[in-house]
C-alpha cells in the first residue's frame, strides 16, 4: 500500500446511516459487504487517503434503552427528525459494549473485507476508540467493577446525574457515569478509572485487539485520561477500590508504545480540547483535533486565525483541520455561503490532516444526533457541491500533500488603509519547484493590500497567476512584484488559489 502523504485527507461516514442508505428495504439490513466497488472508487477518486466509518463497534440494549427514554434527548431527536420512530433511536456509538464489529454491519469478517478493498485503492481505515467509558452492559461491569470510578450513597443522593446503581458479580455497586469535568455525566455510559493499574493493562490489551482491525484510531476525548484532568474531575473518588496503589503516570505514551511494538505504522488521532493539543502530540499522537482554528474562523477573527497559523511547523503538520464533524453543527448551516467558502479555503489548504464530514460536500444543513440511525431527506446544494469538488481537485495536487508551506504577511495598500488586516495569505512550494499562492479576504468588506512574495528568484521573468478555483488569470513582471509585492483588491470573503508559473 502506498505511504500516506504528509498532509492527508480524511472522509468520515456515519456507519449506520451510510449502510441504511444502501439497504434495498430502507432499514438496517445492509452490511459492509453491500458497499459496492463503485462507491469505494468514488471515494478514492475524490482524493481521500483515509476513510473513517464512525460507530462500527458492538453496542447493547442498556445504552439504547437510555437513549430511547431520556426526555431531553428525545426532544432533540424530534427537532431534527419530526417523523421519529422508536426504531430510529439506535443509541450512541460511543456507548461501546464490546470492541467487535457490530453484528448489524456483518461482524469482524465483513469489516476486514471492506478494509482489503480500501487498501487496494490506497485508502487506509480509521476506527473509533472510546477510552474514557464503556456501555452499562459491558462485560467488565459484571466481572471487574474495580475498573470503574466508584461512588457511595452520599454521591448518589447529592449527584444523581453523575452516579447510578449497577449490578456486579459482587453485588450492587454505585458507579459513576462517564463524564468530563464541565458537564453532567453521560448517563448511557460508565466511567473507567485510569488510576487503576489493572484497568490500564486491560485497555492496552483492547487497543492491541482494535489495531488488528484498522490502520489507525481516533481516540474519543483523549485529554480526559491526563492525570491532572482525572484529579480535577474525580479527586479521591479515583482511588482504586481493589486496594492497589493508585497510578498517576501518563497513560498515552505507554499505550501508544505497546501498540506500535506490534504495528509500527499505526496512526493515533486524538479528539482533544482545552489547549492540550500540543501536550498530546508530545505524548505520541500523530494528529490532534484543531478546534481552535474552527472557532476562530466561525467567529470571523482574522487576526486570531493568522496568529494561530504562526504555530510551529510540527504542530501544524499534526493538526486535524475541519469545518464540521459529528459533534459540530453543519458548516452550511452556521457559515453564510461566502464565508463558508473562504473558511474552507483556509481550513483545507493549510498544513495538517484535512477532515471532511459526510454530507458536508453536499451542503447538508441538518445536524443529526449520533443516537439516531436515520436522518431527514435534504436536497443537494449544487453550489456547495461544485465548490468542494474544485477544492478537492486542488487537494489532490502533490504540492499541498507533500510541499513546504509558509504563512505570508500583507502590507497596507496605502497610508491609512487598514483593510490589509483582513487578509490571510500563504504559499506552498513543491519539491519540483511548483508554487501555489493562496489569498483570502476573510472579512465582509472590500479590502486591499500588497503581498510580498517569498520567491526572490523570480527576477525579471514574466509571472503567470492562474486561479485554480475560478477563471481568473493574471500576468505580471517579476521585478514589479519584487518592489512592493502583489497588489490585491478583493471583495468581502473573496479568495484566490493561484498556481504560479
Amino acid at each position: 500500500m502506498p505511504s500516506t502523504p504528509h498532509f492527508p485527507a480524511l472522509y468520515q461516514l456515519n456507519t449506520r446511516i451510510w449502510l441504511r442508505g444502501l439497504s434495498r428495504k430502507g432499514d438496517s439490513s445492509a452490511t459492509f459487504d453491500d458497499v459496492s466497488d463503485s462507491q469505494l472508487d468514488s471515494i478514492a477518486a475524490l482524493g481521500f487517503d483515509w476513510l473513517w466509518p464512525l460507530g462500527v463497534w458492538q453496542t447493547g440494549d442498556a445504552a439504547r434503552h437510555v437513549s430511547r427514554n431520556h426526555p431531553d434527548w428525545c426532544d432533540g431527536y424530534r427537532r431534527s427528525l419530526p417523523d421519529l420512530k422508536d426504531e430510529d433511536i439506535t443509541g450512541s456509538p460511543f456507548a461501546i459494549k464490546q470492541y467487535t464489529v457490530h453484528t448489524d454491519f456483518g461482524g469482524d469478517d465483513a469489516l476486514q473485507r471492506l478494509r482489503n478493498r480500501l487498501r487496494s485503492r490506497g485508502i487506509k481505515l480509521l476506527l473509533d476508540f472510546a477510552p474514557n467509558h464503556t456501555a452499562p452492559d459491558h462485560p467488565w461491569v459484571w466481572e471487574h467493577p474495580e475498573y470503574y470510578i466508584a461512588g457511595d450513597a452520599n454521591d448518589l443522593a447529592s449527584e444523581p446525574q453523575n452516579y447510578k446503581f449497577v449490578e456486579t458479580k459482587n453485588g450492587w455497586r454505585i458507579i459513576a457515569y462517564g463524564r468530563d469535568p464541565y458537564f453532567s455525566g453521560w448517563c448511557d455510559t460508565l466511567q473507567l478509572n485510569y488510576r487503576s493499574l489493572a484497568l490500564r493493562q486491560a485497555i492496552i490489551d483492547e487497543l492491541g485487539k482494535v489495531a488488528h482491525h484498522c490502520d489507525g484510531i481516533r481516540c474519543d476525548m483523549a485529554m480526559l485520561l491526563l492525570p491532572d484532568v482525572i484529579h480535577h474531575t474525580w479527586g479521591d473518588r479515583s482511588l482504586p477500590t481493589d486496594g492497589s496503589t493508585p497510578i498517576d503516570t501518563l497513560f498515552w505514551p505507554e499505550a501508544i508504545a505497546n501498540v506500535r511494538a506490534v504495528h509500527p505504522d499505526f496512526t493515533f488521532m486524538a479528539e482533544v480540547y482545552w489547549d492540550r493539543e500540543w501536550e498530546l502530540q508530545l505524548q505520541g499522537f500523530d494528529f490532534t483535533y484543531d478546534k481552535r482554528l474552527y472557532d476562530r474562523l466561525h467567529l470571523g477573527e482574522t487576526l486570531e486565525v493568522r496568529n494561530h497559523l504562526r504555530a510551529v511547523a510540527e504542530f501544524q503538520r499534526k493538526s486535524v483541520r475541519f469545518l464540521e464533524n459529528h459533534d459540530e453543527p453543519r458548516a452550511a448551516q452556521v457559515f453564510p455561503p461566502e464565508m463558508h467558502r473562504a473558511a474552507a479555503v483556509i481550513t483545507y489548504l493549510v498544513p495538517g490532516m484535512r477532515f471532511f464530514h459526510e454530507g458536508q460536500l453536499e451542503g447538508r444543513r441538518q445536524h443529526v444526533s449520533m443516537h439516531l440511525g436515520r436522518r431527514p431527506v435534504e436536497p443537494l446544494d449544487n453550489e456547495v457541491r461544485a465548490f468542494y469538488l474544485q477544492l478537492l481537485g486542488v487537494l489532490k495536487s502533490e504540492i499541498v500533500r507533500e510541499g513546504d508551506w509558509q504563512l505570508l504577511d500583507c502590507q497596507p495598500a496605502w497610508d491609512g488603509n487598514v483593510t490589509w488586516k483582513e487578509f490571510i495569505a500563504f504559499a506552498w512550494q513543491g519539491n519540483d519547484g511548483g508554487r501555489l499562492l493562496v489569498v483570502v479576504n476573510f472579512g465582509s468588506a472590500q479590502s486591499q493590500c500588497y503581498l510580498p512574495l517569498p520567491w526572490p528568484e523570480i527576477g525579471d521573468r514574466k509571472i503567470i497567476l492562474r486561479d485554480r478555483m475560478s477563471e481568473v488569470y493574471y500576468e505580471r513582471v517579476g521585478s514589479d512584484l519584487q518592489k512592493r509585492g502583489l497588489y490585491l483588491d478583493l471583495s468581502g470573503w473573496q479568495y484566490h488559489v493561484f498556481e504560479v508559473q
